[in-house]
């Protein structure tokens, strides 16, 4: 089930959950309960999201560059990458002194 972001400043944005999930959980949030994010912790979840890696995790076992059967094609999008349009709608709620709220 996808997460949807919303903001007085921005259109929604929907989030595939699981990629919802991990970059709030970077933010120290959850996407399990209707969350907000303040404009004052803006800037600290902005620092966050951008100082994410720009690259993918280079993979443990697999030998020489396979994937494996596990590996989608989605999960070859490095984590800066996919929090881009959250980092967008932060910036713009940043902006106009608006919240982002989830799950609501």
């Amino acid at each position: 089930m996808p997460i949807k972001f919303k903001s007085k400043a921005a259109a929604d944005l929907l989030m595939v959950s699981a990629h919802a999930e991990a970059l709030l959980r970077t933010l120290g949030k959850t996407a399990t309960q209707p969350g907000i994010l303040e404009p004052q912790d803006m800037p600290r979840a902005l620092a966050t999201l951008q100082g994410l890696p720009d690259e993918l995790p280079k993979p443990d076992d697999a030998a020489d560059g396979e994937r494996t059967n596990d590996d989608a094609p989605d999960d070859q999008v490095p984590p800066r990458t996919r929090a881009w349009p959250l980092v967008q709608m932060i910036q713009r709620a940043l902006n106009a002194n608006e919240p982002v709220v989830w799950g609501v």
